[in-house]
């Protein structure tokens, strides 16, 4: 199977509701899809979700690196795999979430190639996942009313985004705390929006309060370091790396200096499938668990991830891919079972999507 054709299209889709967090405001999807096609028609798809606050990655960006990384691809069999993939992380720095579209799509070549579903090939056997859903930050009554809609769809699991005001974020973790049956597990997100202070002052109060979030995620600006580790050391809420780690050296320095208690791995983020086997492979020499997290990703980006999931169960033991979820309706068709909080793979050869509209 030889590489003759990679091209890009926009995947756009309504959300239910607007996307809030520290950072943004996000309205609808607007991702790329990467369609890479072989000689005797098999095609292959990738996806990534340009989020210029944390990546600083756009469309336009994307797509200017996938076309210049397209002589390093086009041409080659895929089952020389593993040196387009050198090609691809070492002939252009950065440009993480094109990368990892492009990874995705060849991939879902290679899987197909071996006639097996891609988990397969990544040595998984796992395949039903349960994820949480995000709250988006907003007023306190509209948190909790979203929440409880949450509840109602089967979601046992709930990702608060928070981090504008730690007075209010307080307020809000309790008042949402106070409105859910006790057997719902919180996961805070505050996307940055804190200072270690703030973190731990607010952590401590809800603590005292009786409230213990599975753990809070990226409390602190992803280069304060020395923040997670005092927040680590000085709260009973496990802490959660996200904007803080991109790659294997970022991972290797937390984990060494024993500043947080989780890594949340996002292919976007990361570069790929292959970064983020090496990421939760990294994690696990040193004991750490790793959740399996999205950006505002589409069905494509989302199975690939369940797929990375499958292949290392044992690391990644949390699941945040609501990103189907989250919107309006579902833009692709395949054999990937999207039912709000259950996420389930099938047995078909490569990701198990067919089409995308």
């Amino acid at each position: 199977m030889k590489i003759v054709d990679i091209k890009t299209v926009l995947l756009t889709a309504p959300l239910k509701t607007p996307f809030i967090t520290s950072l943004r405001r996000v309205e609808a999807l607007e991702d790329l899809v990467v369609i890479i096609t072989c000689d005797d028609g098999t095609i292959g798809y990738g996806e990534g979700a340009p989020t210029p606050v944390i990546t600083g990655e756009t469309i336009d960006t994307m797509r200017a690196a996938i076309d210049y990384l397209k002589p390093f691809i086009i041409g080659k069999e895929i089952a020389e795999l593993e040196s387009i993939l050198k090609n691809i992380h070492s002939k252009l720095l950065h440009n993480t979430t094109a990368k990892s579209a492009l990874e995705i799509a060849l991939y879902d070549l290679k899987a197909k190639a071996e006639k097996l579903p891609l988990y397969s090939v990544l040595g998984g056997t796992k395949t039903a996942f349960k994820t949480d859903i995000t709250i988006s930050m907003d007023h306190t009554e509209k948190m909790i009313a979203d929440a409880l809609q949450a509840v109602s769809l089967g979601y046992d699991t709930l990702k608060i985004k928070i981090g504008d005001d730690p007075i209010k974020d307080s307020e809000r973790i309790i008042a949402i705390h106070d409105a859910l049956p006790k057997e719902i597990t919180l996961r805070l997100d505050a996307n940055q929006g804190w200072e270690a202070h703030e973190a731990i002052t607010l952590l401590q109060k809800i603590e005292t309060y009786g409230i213990i979030a599975e753990f809070i995620e990226q409390p602190v600006r992803a280069d304060d370091i020395e923040g997670l580790k005092q927040i680590k050391d000085a709260v009973k809420t496990p802490v959660l790396a996200d904007e803080s780690v991109f790659s294997l050296n970022d991972a290797k320095r937390l984990l060494e200096l024993d500043a947080v208690d989780f890594i949340n791995i996002k292919l976007d983020k990361c570069g790929g499938i292959s970064k983020a086997l090496e990421l939760a492979d990294l994690c696990a020499g040193y004991g750490v668990k790793c959740m399996l997290g999205c950006m505002l990703e589409g069905p494509v980006a989302i199975a690939a991830a369940l797929h990375v999931a499958s292949a290392r169960a044992g690391t990644i033991t949390m699941i945040d891919l609501d990103g189907v979820a989250l919107l309006a309706h579902n833009p692709a068709r395949g054999s990937v079972l999207f039912d709000e909080s259950r996420l389930e793979l099938s047995g078909e050869i490569g990701l198990g999507i067919n089409t995308i509209s």
